[in-house]
């Protein structure tokens, strides 16, 4: 699938057929052609159970009224997890020091946001982080969120030793295994999962957002939270798209992505075969779901409003498929495993099995949203997927795991390299 440096020029209908997998649409198009297979009874790995979406829509449901009674349910994001234990990190930090306006606010947060949400695939059941201020020490995603804010505020992702609340490209593609190590107080000990993964991503980060000045530059130099910039030229009336901040991230920044699809000289990301999807074009057996990606996404939205942004089409975005949605739906009964004894045994991100499960995760919290909002007596404007993620199934997910494994570990084990759970 990668082009051969060799071979002639893409033609315009592969490059045109490539890049339409960057994007939301595809994800959720795709990901509903393999739910259909599967109520034909048409999958190898999973089968759906569609008694079971009212059961387990009314329990999330009720644990969205118990968390939030008011239904004032945030948007799922990288935000939330900075949040932890109450306490408003961020907003802390940003009031020690003066913003020019509002727009270096919104670089300085985007800029956080992206390098934190790409340090954020699975940390394994071993891994902890003590935050020396509170005392508290933090596992999982919120322990990568703490860790990575604390890096942030040390002025590690930056080159600029009077600015140390920025990230830009030379830090980024600087940063060394012991600066990152130590920064998420990795031991041998405290083992984190994928850790030369994380430091690849970002150390790639940091060159693409180098090359790609069109979308990152600013007057002080290449940096994620260029970002803003680009939208507000390419946005003159303030209301963003959803979609088209993913669309320009996946573009933007696939080349980050190691070891992936490349297609008509296209890098397609966190895309994966399945051999069950049929189309016309070269895209045949291609998944895409750009689960970090779409995090990332959603994790703008907040930045994006406060530079004064107006983000819309929040719900042209997707569901999640990573271990916690995926994991509620598994144990919830909702998709059921051909093999129960593929449970216990590991699996690699590109195995088919893994590729299925996420693929159905995306098509069936769509379906369980749809039912939740109902239950709730809200609609897609004014409690977004977003809204559904957090309050919601994402919460949901963990919870249940913790209720079935002590250690609170997803129903399937898989393999991480540390880019994409």
């Amino acid at each position: 699938m990668t082009t051969d440096a060799a071979a002639p020029p893409p033609s315009p209908e592969d490059v045109a057929a490539a890049r339409r997998l960057l994007s939301a649409d595809a994800v959720r198009e795709r990901a509903n052609h393999l739910f259909d297979l599967a109520l034909m009874e048409r999958l190898d790995h999973f089968r759906v159970d569609l008694a079971r979406l009212d059961p387990v829509a009314e329990w999330v449901t009720r644990l969205i009224r118990s968390e939030h009674p008011t239904l004032e349910v945030p948007p799922h994001s990288r935000w939330r997890n900075f949040e932890v234990g109450g306490i408003d990190r961020w907003g802390s930090l940003a009031a020690g020091r003066e913003w020019m306006d509002a727009r270096e606010f919104a670089r300085a947060s985007v800029d956080l946001a992206v390098v934190s949400v790409l340090l954020d695939a699975g940390a394994g059941p071993r891994w902890s982080y003590a935050e020396a201020v509170t005392g508290e020490t933090f596992a999982r995603t919120e322990g990568l969120a703490v860790a990575s804010l604390a890096m942030f505020a040390s002025g590690i992702f930056s080159t600029e030793p009077f600015d140390p609340l920025r990230a830009d490209a030379r830090a980024l593609a600087g940063l060394t295994l012991e600066e990152l190590a130590d920064g998420l107080q990795v031991s041998h000990s405290n083992p984190l999962v994928g850790l030369e993964g994380r430091l690849g991503l970002i150390n790639r980060l940091g060159q693409q957002i180098a090359h790609r000045a069109d979308v990152f530059g600013t007057p002080d130099g290449a940096r994620p939270g260029g970002l803003v910039d680009h939208l507000a030229q390419r946005f003159p009336d303030g209301r963003v798209p959803a979609p088209a901040v993913l669309e320009t991230l996946l573009d933007a920044l696939g080349p980050i992505w190691p070891g992936r699809w490349s297609l008509a000289g296209v890098p397609l990301g966190d895309t994966w075969m399945h051999h069950k999807l049929e189309t016309s074009d070269a895209t045949r057996h291609l998944m895409p779901i750009h689960k970090l990606s779409q995090w990332l996404t959603y994790s703008l939205i907040e930045p994006l409003s406060w530079a004064g942004f107006e983000v819309t089409r929040l719900d042209g975005l997707t569901g999640l498929a990573e271990y916690r949605n995926g994991g509620l739906l598994i144990d919830g009964g909702i998709l059921v495993l051909r093999d129960p004894a593929a449970a216990k045994r590991s699996h690699s991100v590109e195995d088919e099995l893994v590729v299925e499960w996420r693929a159905l995760t995306i098509a069936v919290v769509d379906r369980l949203a749809a039912i939740i909002r109902q239950n709730l007596g809200r609609n897609a404007l004014n409690f977004p997927l977003a809204c559904v993620l957090e309050g919601g199934t994402w919460l949901a997910g963990r919870r249940l795991a913790r209720d079935r494994r002590p250690d609170g570990s997803p129903p399937l084990t898989i393999v991480s390299d540390g880019t994409v759970f």
